[in-house]
């Protein structure tokens, strides 16, 4: 009897995926993974999934949606103070998809994992009747009861993020309206500098060991600062006070916001950020921002959490309380 040729799907795991596999994955001619978590730590566990024409522009290219897709969950990793150790990749598929644009998601997510030191474990390919979707499993280590949740915040706790804030939502607006952000009055460096952070998110696994030793609770933000700041207080039974004139923005979005007040609410609650949000004793603040800094990402003080009605976050400006149209992006 002849020999078969592999399948369709073998061929596609071997031509594509199976350069990206990690230890443990038996370079994926097995059904299963093996991981050992290094000696002293605990797993965590994160999922996050892209989905073309939702979260990405069916124009967009394939190594970004790729790498955004995988920086999208390293960012959560880096919120719980823990180290990448692999992931798993769940793809589904239109019929007969474009190979040349497979292939060029690959090199994109490739990159990142060769990058990030995050192997591929293993996973599975689907067929689907809409659009082409890719959804990550990741995991990574934490030092035994050191990782920091959005439960662990008192009251009295400094708020403080990391980086700019708002640079995403403004590069995904001017993208849906660029008739009005041409008067904006950016340049065009400015301009690809807010698109830049949309398309690709700069997470700061860097600081997870900072996080670790410093923050009480932590958690990345994704669906815009107000709303994740207000899942992280009502987790931990707080409120908060939010100084939105302290909130650090880059020289682009400072820009825009000065000829469009407007767009307060954009940088506040438009998502897409990958930055971290975290709670710290007050005597951390001065160890926790030298580490960052020294890390070469800035942190910035922007509020504190108080006793009261939990999940309330009093965004205030001028000394004055805003009210938002919406917090941030909801999935449903």
């Amino acid at each position: 009897m002849s020999k078969r040729p592999p399948s369709a799907e073998d061929d596609f795991v071997a031509r594509l995926i199976r350069p990206l596999a990690g230890e443990g994955a038996f370079n994926l001619e097995d059904d299963a993974a093996l991981l050992v978590p290094p000696r002293g730590h605990d797993l965590v566990l994160k999922t996050d999934a892209i989905v073309m024409g939702v979260h990405s522009f069916p124009d967009d290219p394939p190594d970004l949606v790729a790498r955004k897709a995988l920086r999208m969950n390293l960012s959560d990793l880096a919120g719980k103070g823990a180290k990448p150790l692999g992931f798993l990749l769940t793809l589904a598929l239109p019929r007969n998809p474009d190979q040349a644009w497979l292939a060029h998601f690959f090199e994109g997510l490739a990159e990142d994992s060769k990058s990030f030191a995050c192997p591929l474990l293993g996973g599975d390919t689907t067929r689907t009747t809409g659009p082409f979707s890719a959804s990550i499993i990741i995991i990574g280590a934490a030092r035994r009861g050191r990782m920091p949740t959005r439960l662990d915040a008192r009251a009295g706790d400094l708020i403080a993020v990391t980086g700019t804030i708002g640079d995403a939502a403004l590069g995904l607006f001017q993208r849906l309206e660029p008739e009005r952000a041409a008067l904006w009055g950016l340049s065009a460096d400015e301009h690809e500098h807010l698109a830049s952070r949309y398309m690709l998110p700069q997470p700061r696994n860097v600081l997870a060991a900072t996080i670790a030793r410093h923050a009480r609770a932590a958690m990345d933000i994704s669906d815009g600062l107000v709303l994740d700041l207000e899942r992280l207080c009502r987790a931990s039974g707080l409120s908060a006070r939010l100084d939105a004139d302290g909130v650090p923005l880059s020289p682009a979005a400072r820009k825009a916001l000065g000829t469009d007040q407007a767009l307060l609410g954009t940088i506040l609650a438009g998502g897409d950020d990958y930055e971290l949000l975290v709670t710290l004793p007050r005597d951390s603040w001065g160890s926790f921002s030298a580490e960052c800094e020294a890390k070469g990402v800035a942190a910035t003080l922007i509020g504190e959490t108080l006793s009261g009605e939990a999940g309330r976050v009093s965004v205030m400006a001028s000394g004055r309380e805003l009210a938002l149209e919406q917090s941030g992006f909801s999935h449903l």
